[in-house]
């Protein structure tokens, strides 16, 4: 990093706010790239297959997909800069705990001036890491804070195909199946606000490590620390460490995963028939879930919040027994309300489930 460049950086610490965005957007379009222009007819073809997976969605869920929006393919750049602030509900509650570190010495009065800059440099270093491997909104399991366009990151998306020896444009329908499947369940007037505020609980609870965020801050004084820390996915992570939040925990669990759960068991469903390659994008996309991003370790590492592999089939296979033993109308009834989503004990036991929620309505 040249000496301007970190200068340049320095001058931006003095910004307002509990997060000091515009740090994040320099180190965001730093990590993220220069543009890359995406073809019109590549484009044209990604609105046009989101528009066809609107309509075999519709007919495999009771789920509104009435008011979906065009696809937007964007590039890695464009992603990172409209999605910056997307994500502020995982920070912005943090910056009073920053505020009031507890430290002690030198550190309890930096962090005043330095604890916007610590959790702007943090979003920035997520945004621009995750801009190289999401493949479309909802690709990481948390929602944008509000509803917005659906976004599919053209190059990552073309390049899993190629590298996983993929029909491309399979791939394009697979992703924009997966992207419309949650569009529709974060339509639903409660959801988004329900998740928001388990993740406001979750954070409310949480403690800072004083170790940890002593060295972390020595990288904002050393160029070459600074350098480092951008690349390094756990660089200006661990700031945080999680005290005893294990029921809310297991509750954003358990509503991550029945929320890619049921995504998965719908595009199943909608795309059997379209899609030969259907069994290998699964594996393909199994493999790459099991090994998290960049951005995605910075998430797990900063909250505490890592969504494993087998609470993704945990989610699929319990609507799939639902369905199986009761039918489509009880499966759709989990959408009815908070309550009616299964907790995590109940993903492991359907029948626990149904009598909890089904059997007080016969």
């Amino acid at each position: 990093m040249s000496d301007d460049l970190f200068a340049k950086l320095i001058e931006l610490f003095n910004q307002p706010g509990p997060v000091n965005w515009k740090l994040a957007g320099e180190i965001s379009r730093h990590l993220a790239g220069e543009p890359e222009p995406i073809e019109p007819w590549l484009a044209e073809e990604y609105r046009d297959l989101t528009r066809l997976a609107q309509m075999k969605i519709a007919e495999v869920t009771t789920l509104d997909v009435s008011d979906a929006i065009d696809a937007l393919p964007v590039d890695r750049a464009a992603w990172a800069a409209s999605n910056l602030e997307s994500f502020r509900y995982l920070v912005e509650p943090l910056a009073e705990k920053l505020g009031a570190s507890g430290a002690g010495g030198p550190l309890e009065g930096m962090m005043v001036p330095l604890g916007p800059a610590i959790l702007g440099a943090q979003m920035g270093i997520m945004t621009g890491f995750l801009s190289h491997r999401i493949l479309g909104q909802f690709d990481i399991g948390f929602p944008a804070a509000e509803a917005g366009d659906l976004y599919l990151v053209v190059p990552n998306v073309e390049a899993f195909a190629a590298e996983n020896h993929l029909d491309a444009r399979q791939v394009r329908l697979w992703v924009a199946l997966h992207e419309v499947t949650h569009q529709a369940e974060f339509a639903q007037p409660w959801v988004r606000p329900e998740f928001v505020g388990l993740i406001a609980r979750y954070l409310d609870g949480l403690e800072l490590d004083p170790a940890s965020l002593t060295e972390r801050l020595q990288s904002f004084s050393d160029p070459a620390q600074f350098e480092s820390a951008l690349n390094d996915p756990a660089g200006l992570a661990g700031l945080i460490t999680t005290p005893e939040q294990q029921p809310i925990l297991e509750a954003i669990q358990a509503f991550m995963a029945v929320v890619e759960g049921y995504a998965d068991y719908l595009m199943d469903r909608a795309a059997l028939k379209m899609l030969p390659a259907l069994t290998q994008m699964r594996e393909a996309m199994n493999r790459r879930r099991a090994e998290p991003s960049q951005g995605e370790q910075i998430i797990n590492r900063m909250l505490g919040l890592e969504l494993k592999q087998d609470q993704y089939r945990l989610g699929a296979e319990f609507c799939s027994e639902v369905a199986r033993r009761w039918g489509e109308d009880a499966l759709n009834r989990m959408w009815a309300s908070a309550d009616a989503l299964p907790n995590l004990a109940e993903l492991h036991d359907p029948v626990a489930w149904a009598a909890r929620v089904l059997l007080p309505e016969i």
